[in-house]
């Protein structure tokens, strides 16, 4: 009986500190932030010329190698920014444009960068997508959000300090790939041409997250999210083979049942590693004050929570879920070309995305092994490996952090692991704080129009992207 009241006077201390812990966490200011918008003459001038930007197409296709386009959009900004390119020496890769703006010294030179290229545009919009429509201060088409938007206040803030008289500190170059939505070349070529003239970065940003509220469920307030952190990519099929024959006599364990057994095996249990990175911890310890009390009470105390929160994560948010492992989404099939024939040979293809504490190699490893299982064969279409993670106490993200807190006071500043990829990842070479951060507003329906039908943005959210990029350069 004294050993029983003994384990239960434990357990009473135990939720008792576990409540303490949580109690003590209180709402910081991102709960009570509000964006102030600026309107006026400044908005409506960035977003006439954000809206001649979207209404050049410039769609990148893997099966197009035509860059006419691009360089007939450089024309378009060349028109909009003509103090930029007067200023800038330009270099153009096969459609992929380099800006650099001489400074005081050549020395710890900074870039800017946002892509030019857009996804395709199908479906029924409210507005046309290459339209740039401007309907009650909103300005709709493709690459408002992703990522022209952020493009026209980079440009936008250069003009205006060359205006000025302004020279910045330190060289300031500015890219746009316009193959960056296929993983194309654009970048790779600009890389090189700095690895030749012995360009180092201090720092680049690109573009990435952005500025939201309520960014996950549980989570309250608005947060600039500065992605620190890129998985690696793959790309693999596999193939299932078989005698074929008709379809009226099937026999077992023909090709498309062994790939759907594979598929239905690899749904029902993830074979990768789940694990908090350190950015993935201190994310969730900024936005802990400001959860609600059961989310609060477990994130306060991970220390002793962290091995539920591994399972029950996919509950809670399949994109905080991808934060902690590798995944692996299958996105395309083929069997065979006929409704009554059996395939002697059907496939499956699987997105891969790489975590940093599972190598893409061992990730390979481990599918391929299960797919041997199901007498598949495994062809790596593409791969590549998760890039160097920028440190959130670094001198860098310090900078960025500060300009956003100016920039927009009261905004919790999260460092975060990005699912998703960008043009910075080719970067590595020649830079070591790639900074993944676009810094604008978007509401959850400018948010869940990125690659989706009605692409928008406000353009009272343009003037405080304009004067992110102004601060950084003026705090080189």
């Amino acid at each position: 009986m004294k050993i029983l009241l003994f384990i239960l006077a434990l357990i009473v201390l135990l939720l008792l500190v576990l409540l303490v812990r949580t109690l003590l966490l209180k709402p910081d200011s991102a709960t009570t932030a509000t964006i102030e918008f600026i309107s006026g003459e400044r908005a409506d001038t960035y977003a006439k010329k954000l809206a001649t930007m979207v209404q050049k197409e410039t769609i990148s296709s893997r099966f197009d190698n035509d860059r006419t386009k691009f360089l007939e959009f450089h024309q378009v900004l060349v028109d909009l920014f003509p103090r930029t390119f007067s200023a800038c020496e330009k270099h153009v890769f096969d459609g992929s444009l380099l800006l650099k703006w001489p400074g005081k010294s050549a020395a710890d030179p900074v870039l800017l960068m946002s892509h030019t290229d857009v996804v395709e545009a199908g479906g029924d919009w409210t507005h046309p997508p290459f339209s740039g429509q401007i309907k009650d201060g909103i300005i709709w088409g493709r690459g408002t959000v992703d990522t022209k938007g952020s493009l026209s206040c980079i440009f936008n803030a250069v003009e205006e300090l060359i205006a000025e008289g302004y020279v910045p500190k330190s060289d300031v170059y500015i890219a746009s790939s316009c193959t960056e939505e296929i993983s194309g070349d654009g970048a790779p070529a600009t890389v090189r041409f700095l690895k030749e003239k012995n360009v180092h970065l201090r720092f680049l940003i690109d573009e990435g997250g952005m500025i939201l509220s309520d960014p996950i469920g549980g989570v309250k307030g608005t947060y600039a999210m500065v992605g620190v952190l890129e998985k690696g990519y793959g790309d693999l099929k596999f193939i299932a083979k078989g005698r074929g024959g008709h379809a009226s006599a099937p026999g077992k364990n023909t090709p498309i049942p062994r790939l759907a057994k594979f598929v239905a095996r690899i749904e029902k249990k993830s074979p990768f590693t789940v694990s908090f990175h350190p950015t993935a911890k201190e994310m969730f310890r900024r936005f802990t004050p400001n959860m609600t009390f059961p989310m609060k009470f477990i994130f306060a105390n991970m220390w002793l929570f962290e091995p539920l929160l591994k399972k029950v994560m996919p509950s809670i948010s399949p994109t905080g879920a991808a934060m902690l492992q590798t995944t692996m989404a299958f996105t395309m099939a083929k069997g065979s070309d006929g409704l009554n024939v059996l395939p002697q040979e059907a496939s499956v293809s699987a997105n891969m995305r790489f975590i940093h504490h599972q190598s893409t190699d061992e990730s390979i490893r481990l599918v391929s092994e299960i797919a041997k299982e199901y007498d598949l064969e495994t062809n790596i279409i593409y791969k590549n490996y998760p890039v160097s993670v920028v440190d959130y106490n670094s001198e860098q993200f310090k900078l960025v952090e500060d300009v956003i807190h100016d920039i927009y006071p009261g905004v919790g500043v999260i460092p975060y692991p990005m699912t998703g990829g960008t043009d910075a990842k080719f970067y590595q070479d020649v830079c070591e704080h790639c900074i993944r951060f676009a810094p604008l507003y978007i509401n959850n329906q400018q948010y869940g129009s990125i690659h989706g039908i009605d692409e928008n943005i406000d353009a009272k959210a343009l003037p405080q992207g304009v004067d992110f990029y102004k601060e950084v350069i003026q705090r080189l």
